[in-house]
């Protein structure tokens, strides 16, 4: 599933990708969208995030094809320079509800995961992974420089992601180790899942380098001229394996408790959805690339 085109790419301005603070302004209002590291949050999010909703744009939650979550719809303010932005009281409540943890790095904390990593097959649980990788992301200033389309991306060995174009990431050969991946094609070396997020920091930072802060510079490794680095390594066949998403409906996790997969239709989460989603779940919610969220962890381990 490819996400933009391979190869050298004439740019003209930097990404437009959208954020709380850098909202998109369409023909009905702002749009932000609201970042979540392999689609995780918590009902309470949830809960706090419909009441955001109805109070500052159309009352409903978009999803994305990154797991990430939109709203729309919002009436614009505008920034002292005169350029548009969201109004402060909206970016207080999505900041009190735990959709903006690091303001300077919102825009390039695009991290994906195999939603049912380390509860339902798969060969290791990837989220301690993207959780390690999102906080050094986000302490380092020089990642704020990343584009906001650059995508990492951890498939937990199951192959429901492997097919993702992407910039940076690992997928797991077993329950400790995971074969580094470089841009759409490439291949790095086979490691220990606790060096997967030094290692993805190190080749960004070396991508970061690379492009430059020129206007029209690359935002994705794959438009880079000259790689980053020198030699690829030869894909390992535990790689090679992909697996389609479940279907709705009920699943018995590795740990024997239960997980719900609830379509989303049209990516649009209304207020009624909400409700009931928000009536089964427990505290953990994962919202999919597939425009569906999991319920997990329900009923007695």
């Amino acid at each position: 599933m490819a996400a933009w085109d391979h190869g050298r790419v004439s740019r003209t301005h930097a990404d437009r990708c959208p954020g709380v603070l850098r909202p998109w302004i369409a023909d009905d209002g702002a749009i932000v969208r609201l970042r979540l590291v392999g689609g995780a949050l918590t009902s309470q999010m949830l809960t706090d995030l419909m009441a955001v909703a109805a109070e500052w744009a159309d009352g409903s939650v978009l999803l994305t094809k990154r797991a990430n979550l939109q709203l729309r719809g919002i009436e614009p303010a505008q920034n002292e320079d005169g350029s548009s932005c969201v109004p402060p009281e909206f970016v207080d409540a999505i900041t009190d509800a735990g959709f903006l943890p690091a303001p300077t790095h919102e825009l390039v904390r695009n991290i994906m995961v195999s939603p049912l990593s380390g509860r339902f097959g798969g060969r290791a649980d990837l989220f301690p992974v993207a959780r390690q990788l999102d906080e050094a992301l986000c302490a380092e200033p020089l990642f704020a420089g990343l584009s906001a389309r650059f995508l990492f991306v951890l498939d937990d060995g199951r192959g429901d992601l492997v097919d993702r174009t992407l910039d940076l990431g690992a997928m797991a050969v077993d329950d400790e180790n995971a074969q580094i991946r470089i841009g759409s094609h490439g291949w790095g070396e086979v490691i220990e899942l606790d060096a997967v997020p030094e290692v993805l920091l190190d080749l960004a930072e070396r991508f970061v380098r690379a492009r430059g802060d020129h206007p029209d510079a690359p935002w994705h490794i794959d438009e880079l001229d000259v790689p980053i680095v020198e030699t690829h390594h030869a894909r390992d066949l535990r790689t090679q394996v992909t697996s389609p998403f479940p279907p709705r409906g009920e699943l018995t996790q590795d740990d024997g408790r239960t997980a719900e997969i609830v379509d989303v239709p049209d990516g649009v989460l209304t207020h009624k959805l909400a409700t009931q989603i928000l009536a089964k779940a427990g505290r953990d919610l994962i919202v999919t690339p597939w425009r569906s969220v999991v319920l997990p962890d329900l009923g007695e381990e």
